[in-house]
């Protein structure tokens, strides 16, 4: 199928669609045999105060083998571990969290989100360079769960060794088998058989998360919750193309909020909450409709449809129509503020940055993504060296595109390229076999990689038994992709996740 300009752009920054900030570093591709490094284990010890209770935890960075059928080794993966100090395992939750890209590694989530160290980035502007701040996060789920960052393989310090090849790991269902098999081998090795289990994934992580439950579900791990944050699980959702103007639709409200934050309604609604709960009744009925006539609209409902998309952007009447009521995301990044010659964040739209190319019809760059990755990267760096004791010369890759993400595998059978990809099923599966599997869905308002009502969508698609429906509860945030960048958002989502493993795991 050929495409114009524009949908190529779309899948591409689809697919990218991680859980954080961080432009592609070069490597050397894979050949031949690789020196397969010994396992390694660090361990440390620490303290911390949330919520008025002191915990002593353990902090273990390590490196866990993957073996072929024929035992040989493939990949080394690596990890940091924040285990609670004598807690009982069989009744201490253990969640295992990872971010996305494909090909990004979990250093966002393990330093800005849930764990016990958090770096310190202003809200909505680009951060400082160094020196960092890292400090105690007293929004940290250590009081609830011990936690594992894992980095993907071809990420962070997680390497393809041995005789492998990358395309043994880079892919839909090949990332998952790596993935379960490190998990199945870190619950054998640490007597965690017995604990209650979870999942956490951002991003791309959760479109993991959804196949990867049903993977170790279907090989006898229950488990008890997965946390979705910033979901996609239904490709369908993010790009348009010729016959599927579902995007336009998951999308409206994503921008509908950004021009609501940068005061560009032609009338400000004093909450956005229920400014949001007009949009989407539009987005999914008077624009839907008009949207499914195509070329058979009347002018007068396409009129009304207008109309209201510009009241609901702050977009021009004439650029709407122009657009044949179809408002990209990435040209709605650009226009909304290029009076100003300033373009929106697309993992976060409350992060403004300066135009490149002032007539470019699509940003030429993410705002929100380079204004926090120095600070992580630069912080986690010398965190993992002198606060974890994790010596190593080797580089860590926050993200590597260049090689795993267009060495990726789309390929599910019939459903064979990212435009394809659905992993709603695997989800469904997972919870109408395992009754007792609860759902928590975080979604930020801001966030133009993956859309809050795109999720809502899916979400409500599963097909799940009546029964099982209240099994998924949902959080929204005033913030973007990455819901931790925004301080009071955390300290939401902190009370949010705290009911949910209550219930999860009483």
């Amino acid at each position: 199928m050929l495409m114009n300009r524009h949908s190529r752009r779309a899948i591409a920054m689809a697919i990218v669609i991680i859980g954080a900030a961080g432009s592609a570093s070069a490597a050397v591709r894979h050949l031949g045999s690789v020196p397969v490094p010994p396992e390694r284990a660090v361990a440390t010890h620490h303290a911390i105060s949330i919520e008025s209770q002191a915990i002593a935890y353990t902090a273990t960075a390590g490196t866990i083998l993957l073996r072929s059928e024929r035992h040989e080794p493939t990949a080394s993966m690596f990890y940091v571990a924040y285990t609670k100090e004598g807690a009982a395992l069989d009744r201490r939750p253990v969640t295992f969290c990872y971010n996305g890209g494909p090909g990004s590694s979990t250093i966002w989530l393990r330093m800005g989100s849930i764990g016990p160290k958090r770096v310190r980035t202003p809200e909505a502007v680009a951060a400082a360079p160094a020196p960092f701040t890292l400090a105690d996060n007293p929004y940290s789920l250590l009081d609830k769960t011990d936690l594992v960052f894992v980095d993907a393989v071809g990420t962070g310090y997680s390497r393809v060794v041995g005789k492998a090849d990358g395309k043994a790991f880079w892919g839909v269902d090949e990332d998952v088998r790596a993935f379960g098999q490190f998990i199945e081998r870190y619950v054998t090795r640490n007597g965690r058989w017995n604990s209650p289990k979870f999942l956490f994934g951002e991003s791309y992580g959760t479109t993991r998360s959804a196949n990867l439950v049903n993977y170790l579900q279907n090989r006898g791990m229950a488990f008890n919750g997965v946390v979705l944050v910033s979901t996609v699980l239904n490709f369908g959702t993010l790009i348009a193309q010729s016959g599927n103007d579902l995007p336009y639709v998951a999308f409206l409200p994503t921008e509908a909020a950004a021009a609501w934050y940068h005061n560009r309604l032609p009338e400000r609604p004093a909450s956005l909450t229920s400014f949001l709960s007009e949009v989407r009744h539009f987005a999914g009925g008077e624009y839907a409709d008009g949207l499914l006539k195509g070329d058979a609209i009347s002018a007068s409902e396409q009129s009304a449809v207008v109309a209201s998309l510009h009241r609901y952007t702050g977009l021009s009447e004439s650029y709407i129509r122009e657009s044949n009521l179809r408002i990209p995301p990435g040209r709605f990044e650009k226009e909304l503020l290029r009076a100003d010659q300033q373009t929106l964040g697309r993992l976060d739209s409350r992060f403004l940055g300066y135009d490149l190319d002032v007539m470019a019809d699509s940003p030429e760059y993410d705002p929100s993504d380079v204004a926090v990755s120095g600070a992580f990267v630069g912080a986690s760096n010398d965190y993992v060296r002198k606060d974890l004791h994790f010596i190593t010369d080797e580089h860590y890759y926050p993200t590597h595109y260049d090689v795993v993400n267009r060495g990726w595998n789309w390929n599910r059978g019939e459903r064979s390229s990212p435009i394809a990809t659905n992993v709603a099923d695997d989800l469904q599966e997972a919870m109408t076999k395992n009754p007792h599997l609860r759902v928590f869905s975080a979604n930020g308002y801001y966030d133009f990689a993956t859309p809050f009502f795109g999720t809502e969508y899916t979400l409500a698609h599963l097909s799940l038994s009546p029964a099982l429906q209240s099994h998924i509860t949902y959080g929204f945030y005033e913030s973007g992709h990455m819901i931790y960048l925004h301080t009071p958002s955390l300290a939401r989502l902190k009370a949010d996740l705290s009911r949910f493993y209550d219930a999860a795991a009483p």
